[in-house]
């Protein structure tokens, strides 16, 4: 034994007690230490709300870099899409959390379900109006007259708010079927879009479109939020709340970029993975239009971090909503949301 006290453990060579039977003596030779028990990650799953794109990357680079592991979380990302109702499968229990936006919260509180809100990534809904340039389309109040494709749930959510405070009429509204040609081929069409999204695929088709983001409407809503079961929340607070640290570091680092000295091509393969469909220019275009419209990084995250929320901007979005009859005058707004797991100067500018 050496002067450090501790013991050398033996084990019989298999190899050499074979060789040595004869002489009756088995060789002893040092055990190999024992394996390092593994750290018990807690798992955790979260839907996105539709396929997987630049616009979720903050939680594909919470993956991709480590973050969640570091915090000592198994995160199942999945992303939505079309057959897929991040709703429904949080309602049923098949998710832990899933991704939306406010008015979605506010609906929970309506329908009396025990599900909230515990972060809002964008600060900016990133729903667009759409115009051809030079067709007189400078702002909302130019929009008095023409004809606008919108579709069934935008019809009722931010339409009654920008209908009534800017004087348009139902009857201007046309369904929106996500078909870009009749857009392309009437120069007077106004159509419903995503930032990220359809104002891409029109540039690529020769037409350089003006854009209305519908927050510069005075429209608040929180985007690109996590939902979560009150009962989860409770639960398993911990937990959640790793997550919900890792994911705001994820998007501080997505948006910062390799400009900012953060490697964000492991994020952007996992992205084309789990979505074929999405190509590295597309991203790059994404990204850009978050960054440059301040979608994450503006209003209250300024000072309070990534995913901030407060009190005061929920009660604003929720009258002004209510007002124009898309929920009852009467709800506990206040029960859509928890200002738990924000606030904390992740990310901040």
């Amino acid at each position: 034994m050496t002067g450090t006290g501790r013991r050398m453990r033996y084990v019989v060579s298999r190899r050499a007690a074979l060789g040595l039977l004869g002489a009756g003596a088995p060789l002893l030779v040092p055990a190999a230490p024992p394996a390092r028990a593994q750290p018990r990650l807690d798992r955790v799953s979260f839907i996105t709300n539709w396929r997987a794109q630049a616009e979720h990357g903050g939680f594909y680079q919470a993956q991709a870099a480590g973050l969640y592991r570091a915090r000592g979380l198994e995160v199942e990302l999945r992303q939505g899409g079309p057959q897929l109702n991040p709703a429904q499968l949080l309602l049923g229990g098949r998710v832990d959390m899933a991704m939306s936006n406010g008015i979605e919260a506010l609906y929970f509180v309506r329908e009396r379900l025990p599900f909230l809100c515990i972060a809002g990534i964008f600060q900016k809904d990133m729903q667009v109006l759409i115009a051809h340039p030079d067709t007189g389309v400078t702002g909302f109040e130019s929009l008095r007259g023409r004809t606008l494709l919108i579709g069934t749930q935008a019809r009722a959510t931010w339409w009654p708010f920008i209908r009534d405070k800017y004087g348009l009429r139902d009857e201007q509204v046309r369904p929106y079927t996500f078909n870009l040609q009749p857009f392309l081929a009437d120069r007077m069409l106004v159509q419903q879009g995503y930032l990220g999204s359809e104002p891409y695929s029109i540039r690529k088709a020769g037409v350089n479109p003006v854009t209305l983001l519908i927050h510069d409407a005075g429209f608040e809503n929180y985007g690109t939020t996590i939902h979560i079961g009150r009962r989860t929340m409770e639960e398993r607070r911990e937990v959640i709340r790793r997550f919900v640290d890792a994911s705001l570091e994820g998007w501080d680092q997505y948006l910062k970029g390799p400009a900012g000295g953060f490697d964000t091509g492991g994020a952007n393969a996992l992205i084309k993975r789990d979505n074929p469909e999405m190509t590295d220019d597309l991203i790059a275009y994404g990204t850009r239009m978050m960054n440059e419209a301040g979608i994450v990084r503006s209003g209250d995250a300024l000072t309070l971090g990534i995913g901030a929320m407060t009190d005061a901007r929920w009660e604003r979005f929720y009258r002004a909503v209510a007002a124009v009859g898309v929920l009852p005058q009467d709800l506990d707004w206040r029960r859509a949301y928890s200002l738990d797991f924000v606030n904390k100067g992740i990310g901040r500018a």
